[in-house]
């Protein structure tokens, strides 16, 4: 790998673990200080190497180039000079003061992970955060990712940083009596940016798999820590898991895309089945069942490839539970697709038009397959409005074959 592959490789693995160092030794007054020193080293980077090559560990010479940055600043900060250079006066000249081991920085990236995912910042924000902190995603990756444009999340993230400052939020994990309340908000954020990858109308299918494998990762370090590694955390590892497994069996060679009745089962990952199995099997402990628990479940028989009442059944009754500790109206439509293929689609049909969910193109779908076999003209109907509402062109290209299949 050259320099013009391995340092961008390198800024996603490595910014984050500097930047959450840093930021844990000054603290969130002085994140943007802490986000400066990590861009100067890869710049440092940049130019050392280009001159006089590689050195022979990357990341080693990366971390010893932000620790020497991190202690000229705090050398020569007068607001550290002022206020607290008496306590650490004697510890200036030792450059490993800023912690750059393993453990530390594996540390401190799950106390940031709780500190970005702090309630006080509205949920959006706290993707865009963990996308740039957590995850060294450029800014016009995160725009790309939401679909807006750079100034767009330069504003997010700047009124997010106030707010964790102006509240004086540290960068520590919760203790125990809080850390399952102090979950949810982190779980909810992993959960979002996955579906953001999952579901995007992005047509950039390495950006949407990168955001998936990201929110995976983070999921993988609460899974690893003994504090952190609950039932919940698990139940959503294995859903992620088993949803990725399907991600490359989602789209076809021409970017559209494919329904799961349709998905090509050969291209199903089976090492990442086999993975969601075994969280999910760790989920079982414990007394609490999260939505996390049934999704995953539910996630679970769509990865089994036999076509069987039993399937069917038990993913109509996990979406039963489901709808009643979280409802959602994509949930509610999901569990009518269950409904026709475990008890016929006229009862599914029934169920269907109650939703009257008009503004969403998946609901007309659903409806035209529902239609297809028994009322020709209605099937047809159904798509020709989900073809109207449909927002990507992946979804009109697949909306438009059903249409010409019917004819």
């Amino acid at each position: 790998m050259h320099n013009g592959e391995l340092i961008p490789h390198l800024f996603r693995t490595e910014y984050r673990k500097i930047v959450s160092v840093l930021c844990k030794r000054f603290g969130f007054d002085q994140i943007e200080t802490a986000e400066d020193i990590a861009s100067e080293t890869f710049l440092t980077a940049a130019q050392d190497w280009g001159i006089k090559g590689l050195p022979p560990n990357p990341a080693a010479w990366l971390y010893n180039v932000a620790k020497n940055k991190a202690k000229n600043h705090l050398q020569r900060s007068n607001l550290f000079e002022n206020k607290i250079a008496a306590e650490l006066k004697n510890t200036l000249t030792d450059v490993t003061e800023i912690d750059l081991s393993p453990q530390n920085i594996n540390d401190s990236q799950l106390q940031m992970m709780f500190a970005v995912c702090h309630p006080i910042i509205p949920p959006e924000a706290q993707i865009g955060l963990s996308l740039r902190i957590l995850c060294g995603f450029g800014i016009e990756e995160i725009a790309s990712a939401f679909l807006t444009n750079k100034e767009t999340i330069n504003k997010r993230l700047f009124r997010a940083k106030e707010k964790l400052r102006a509240e004086k939020i540290k960068i520590e994990l919760p203790d125990e009596t809080e850390i399952d309340e102090r979950l949810t908000p982190v779980l909810t954020t992993i959960y979002l940016l996955f579906n953001e990858g999952y579901y995007s109308a992005s047509q950039n299918k390495t950006l949407r798999k990168e955001l998936c494998l990201e929110a995976m990762r983070l999921c993988t370090m609460l899974v690893e820590n003994n504090n952190t590694n609950k039932p919940q955390v698990n139940a959503l590892l294995a859903l992620m898991c088993f949803h990725a497994s399907r991600f490359e069996a989602r789209l076809d060679k021409n970017g559209e895309l494919v329904l799961y009745q349709e998905q090509d089962t050969t291209l199903w990952n089976a090492d990442l089945i086999s993975k969601g199995g075994y969280f999910l099997n760790c989920a079982a402990s414990g007394n609490r069942l999260s939505k996390y628990h049934l999704e995953a479940g539910i996630a679970y028989w769509n990865t089994q490839q036999s076509d069987t009442q039993e399937k069917w059944e038990n993913i109509l009754q996990l979406y039963n539970h489901l709808l009643q500790i979280a409802y959602s109206p994509i949930a509610a439509l999901n569990r009518t697709y269950a409904l026709s293929k475990a008890n016929g689609k006229q009862a599914a049909i029934a169920e269907a038009e109650k939703l009257n969910l008009t503004s969403d193109h998946f609901y007309f779908m659903l409806l035209g397959e529902l239609y297809t076999e028994t009322d020709h003209q209605q099937a047809f109907e159904n798509f020709k409005q989900a073809l109207s509402l449909a927002k990507t062109l992946a979804e009109k290209q697949a909306i438009q074959k059903k249409i010409d299949k019917l004819g």
